[in-house]
């Protein structure tokens, strides 16, 4: 077992890659109460189209990484999440893009649900019936999502973004694309994407790392797992312009929504790249948009945002965006202020003082991240899957110039590939 020296932050991570290919890591975090564990594959809603080692090019409906989630947790005696609550356990699992992670947290019993976590995720259970009564429940789910202005809104953007990339298609997928989904297809994923050697095991908390690995490794040895190749993974090639500029919706809501933002043009960058971009381009997006910005009071104080405004930016290695917006009493005023203010601000620059001074408040909002074993078990498996390290996030940040966030300005905002998604209430509304 490896020591991971963080000198900076004060932190020790215990690392060990397993003989069937799993990597485990182990944060100890004396004097915390309680534990945190993810079992992680780097599986998401985009991989809908792979090769498996050694097998034949397979597409797969969309939707199926959730609905395999979702099935993951049933066993033939029963639901694991009331194994898990009987043991003082809280539990739960997601599906992203990128990845599907399953979680709990507690305060007792750290090995016995640590196992449990291990063996219900390399236990698989689906049966006929079973497959087609999750279908009914996954589109009851997919409906209600349907009638979320926020949700659509959030989605209604990326689908205009994005002409050819399956980021585009919602993570679970439709009613029509579910329904295509059976036992074999759900079997065929699972040998693919839930191998240990694309699956990664975090646990931080007030815990003995040599005890804990010791349990994993006697775990991972009483199962026999054939050594497995590199899972290709297709994805189309995808223009820099948006698909459309503008998407629009009309829900029963009382005011309009309104979202925009830019489609990431610098993409392909992993690890320490991946996320100097990253870095500068949030410390841009919060010059622009954040609340102490010059452009949010100004539409602030023309009424065209409330205080529940905001931004986000996701990079990931084959695609990237960043949003804006919120709700607005007038959506197209509201586009039309952004592509007038946001030339001049990029002609402008942003001033170092601006930066230093964002740079510094989020050095210590990230500080204070690192004291919840909750942030860093969600957050860990997302930068190590991106090739690099949760714990050099500071020291990048540190070394962030005004130079890099004013690139990024100017890189980002363009034209071509700016959209915007728009809920409006329904006429009568």
């Amino acid at each position: 077992m490896k020591k991971l020296e963080h000198t900076q932050l004060k932190e020790t991570l215990h690392f060990e890659k397993l003989p069937n290919g799993l990597q485990v890591y182990l944060l100890p975090k004396p004097g915390f109460n309680k534990t945190y564990a993810t079992f992680t594959t780097r599986y998401g809603s985009i991989d809908n189209h792979f090769i498996p080692p050694g097998k034949e090019e397979v597409r797969v409906p969309d939707g199926i990484a959730h609905f395999l989630e979702h099935k993951m947790f049933e066993e033939p005696d029963g639901d694991v999440f009331r194994k898990f609550s009987n043991q003082g356990a809280s539990a739960n699992a997601f599906t992203s893009f990128e990845r599907t992670a399953y979680l709990f947290s507690c305060t007792e019993n750290v090995k016995k649900n640590l196992t449990t976590l291990i063996d219900f995720v390399q236990n698989p259970y689906f049966t006929d019936q079973s497959v087609e009564k999750e279908k009914g429940i996954i589109g009851q789910e997919i409906r209600m999502y349907d009638d979320n202005p926020d949700w659509r809104s959030y989605f209604g953007l990326i689908e205009a973004m994005f002409q050819n990339h399956p980021v585009k298609i919602d993570i679970a997928g439709t009613v029509e694309s579910i329904a295509k989904i059976d036992k074999e297809t759900l079997y065929t994923c699972y040998e693919t994407f839930y191998h240990p050697s694309n699956m990664l095991l975090f646990v931080v908390g007030p815990i003995e790392p040599e005890d804990i690995m010791e349990l994993v490794r006697q775990n991972q040895a009483g199962k026999s797992y054939d050594s497995q190749g590199e899972i290709r993974r297709i994805y189309p090639d995808e223009p820099l312009q948006v698909a459309e500029q503008k998407k629009e919706v009309s829900l029963s809501v009382g005011i309009s929504k309104c979202l925009f933002g830019f489609k990431e043009s610098r993409t392909g960058l992993t690890g320490d790249d991946l996320v100097r971009q990253e870095l500068a381009t949030e410390v841009m997006l919060e010059a622009i948009f954040g609340q102490g910005s010059d452009l949010y009071q100004a539409l602030y104080d023309e009424g065209l945002i409330d205080d529940h405004f905001g931004y986000d930016y996701n990079l990931e290695e084959g695609y990237g965006f960043s949003m804006a917006g919120g709700d607005t009493p007038d959506p197209d005023a509201l586009l039309g202020r952004i592509r007038e203010e946001l030339p001049r601000i990029a002609e402008a620059g942003i001033p170092e003082e601006v930066v230093e001074r964002i740079r510094k408040k989020k050095l210590g909002t990230y500080l204070r991240y690192y004291n919840s074993p909750e942030w860093i078990a969600n957050q860990f498996t997302s930068y190590k899957f991106r090739g690099t390290d949760l714990f050099n996030i500071i020291p990048l940040l540190e070394r962030l110039k005004v130079s890099e966030v004013n690139r990024r300005l100017n890189e980002h905002v363009n034209w071509d590939c700016f959209a915007a998604s728009i809920v409006r209430p329904l006429e009568g509304d």
